[in-house]
């Protein structure tokens, strides 16, 4: 069945309403099939729908893509030849054979042809084999051809035993020629129902306007129908007509209370199950919410997620060049720093770069995470897996690029900058580098699961980002920010690898930062002879009471630490903390995708 009007006739409102993708609060009615109400979860189960974008992962092939979906749909009680058997068969039952080991492709990477892709998203939500499928304007961006390939094969799903509801802007006379029943639509009233073949343009003729024999008759009613609207009365006559042609043809149809299925639900149910209808129920129609466990659905769900990335190399090869590239410009910047006071002005400037410059690394996954979002809303719409398996996936499938990111950063600046500690500061300045790369990639998470634009969304991050770098406490120490803003010194993501990269640098109570002599580095006296400058700490001596020499230590590590405020928390707290705050994110994104990601209008 098609449902046709021009556009904002409300084709895709009825479609949604039907498919159960609107807020109950924002509609009205009910919903029944076969005389009894339509329960959500069971619509979930025995239906499917196909939106009109192709949100599909561009690196796998349409064979990897279908065996994905039925992995997600069909149970395991459905053994794995069974699921290849499956997607064998729907695959040539959606015309794919030619095109079953290509790639789905993007802008980027060549694929599949636009007709192609549209099957391949068909197919990936028919996978089970529904009992009802809706579709929103499947052709649409189509050319002629592939639109009309497109249609032909949903008529070979409708033989199949499917109910298939689409809605469809202006089809050509050939897709015309498909379709079994009509509704067409005009300002959300229906103006016709019938079938195409014989009660259309008896229907017209009586109404005072035969279609010509030589004109597509969908064209010329939509002509019609948009020449009424135009007119004082508007389509009133027509939807007046449409009701009493209606009642003169099927005296049965006149209302709902005079409605009586000829199949009662569950029985029309069981029957379609036993044709082959509804692989994931077996034998009956008690299917689980969920038809794999949480772990099978990690499993497959990370496998996607890795194949998809290995296909992609230049997207890691992206991040990983640009943080090569940083990390050697800081090598190079601040080549072997020594223990003076400029050395120790250069170091701490280099940690507080070195750590926001990580959490600014991170947002470059805010476009990839955004665009998997809507394959994550299509997936779920229909309980395809649990929203926490695939928050759990996604978190783990990130830890090995981390670690990468994370020990290529430290291995280029930690010798190169002359940082303290050997061996074990090396290796927290790499947990470090990790723990960091944990909480920024989790925080753009959460901020991709709730701001499904990009530009407002690396707005939010840069604004947030350069905020924490102000407040991390390298700008202004904790003791000189105003007590009204001192919350977000706490919150600051760049305050604590800050200050745990600089306790893993000054902690050594046995290193000094300035002797007597280094004292006079930058001030008007720097360009003295040391002679003169241990003449002047002499007399020093004498006013202070205590005896400074040219080697005399003024300021340890802990003296630096102090004076920036960060001696509050220990170095492995920080870490504790920056790990703490990935955690927090990650439970905030699943939150967001439960909550703020449902596949429905209001």
């Amino acid at each position: 069945m098609a449902i046709l009007g021009a556009s904002g006739a409300g084709k895709s409102t009825l479609i949604d309403a039907l498919a159960g993708r609107i807020e109950k609060e924002s509609l009205k009615g009910t919903v029944t099939l076969n005389g009894a109400v339509l329960e959500s979860r069971l619509l979930k189960i025995i239906s499917a729908y196909v939106m009109q974008d192709e949100l599909l992962f561009p690196m796998l092939t349409v064979e990897e893509t279908l065996m994905f979906s039925a992995e997600c749909r069909l149970p395991r009680s459905v053994s794995k030849k069974r699921k290849r058997e499956r997607v064998e068969a729907l695959i040539d039952q959606l015309g794919l054979r030619s095109a079953a080991k290509t790639f789905i492709g993007d802008e980027q990477h060549r694929g599949v042809s636009g007709g192609e892709r549209r099957r391949v998203s068909i197919g990936i939500d028919i996978i089970h084999d529904p009992i009802l499928l809706f579709l929103d304007e499947p052709t649409s961006g189509l050319d002629s051809t592939s639109a009309f390939k497109v249609v032909k094969v949903l008529g070979e799903i409708a033989k199949s035993g499917s109910v298939v509801i689409m809605s469809i802007h202006q089809p050509s006379y050939r897709i015309f020629s498909l379709l079994n029943r009509l509704i067409f639509l005009s300002h959300g009233q229906t103006v016709y129902s019938g079938t195409p073949a014989t009660d259309f343009s008896l229907f017209f003729a009586e109404f005072g306007h035969p279609i010509p024999e030589n004109e597509n008759p969908c064209e010329f009613s939509l002509d019609l129908i948009r020449e009424l609207e135009e007119t004082p009365s508007g389509i009133s006559s027509l939807v007046q007509f449409n009701k009493s042609w209606q009642m003169t043809r099927n005296p049965k149809m006149a209302s709902d209370t005079d409605r009586q299925p000829d199949v009662d639900l569950e029985d029309a149910i069981e029957a379609s199950i036993s044709r082959g209808k509804l692989v994931s129920a077996g034998k009956n129609k008690n299917v689980q919410t969920f038809v794999n466990p949480f772990w099978t659905e990690m499993l497959f769900l990370s496998k996607r997620s890795n194949t998809n990335s290995r296909r992609m190399p230049e997207l890691f090869g992206t991040r990983l060049g640009a943080q090569l590239v940083i990390a050697c410009v800081l090598a190079t910047l601040y080549w072997q720093l020594d223990d003076s006071p400029k050395g120790t002005r250069l170091r701490l400037a280099f940690v507080a770069f070195a750590m926001t410059t990580i959490f600014y690394n991170c947002a470059r996954e805010i476009p990839a995470l955004l665009q998997e979002r809507n394959i994550f809303i299509r997936e779920t719409s229909y309980n395809a897996y649990r929203v926490s398996s695939y928050v759990l996936a996604h978190a783990l499938a990130s830890i090995p690029s981390m670690i990468t990111l994370s020990l290529v950063f430290a291995l280029t600046t930690f010798w190169a900058v002359g940082l303290a500690g050997g061996f074990s500061g090396f290796l927290f300045f790499f947990i470090t580098m990790f723990a960091s790369y944990w909480a920024g990639t989790s925080f753009m998470a959460f901020v991709a699961g709730f701001i499904p634009n990009i530009q407002i969304g690396f707005t939010i991050v840069v604004a947030i980002l350069g905020l924490s770098l102000l407040f991390c406490g390298f700008y202004i120490s904790h003791d000189e920010i105003p007590s009204y803003w001192i919350w977000f010194h706490y919150v600051s993501l760049v305050k604590y690898p800050f200050q745990g990269a600089l306790q893993n640098e000054y902690g050594d109570p046995n290193r000094c930062f300035l002797t007597g002599l280094q004292f006079f580095d930058g001030t008007p006296f720097d360009g003295l002879p040391n002679s003169t400058k241990i003449e002047l700490l002499q007399s020093m001596s004498n006013v202070l009471g205590r005896n400074i020499t040219g080697s005399t230590c003024l300021t340890t590590g802990m003296k630096i630490l102090e004076q920036k405020g960060i001696t509050d928390i220990s170095k492995w707290k920080c870490i504790w903390i920056l790990v703490a705050f990935g955690f927090l994110f990650r439970v905030l994104f699943y939150f967001t995708l439960l909550f703020g990601s449902k596949n429905k209008r209001r």
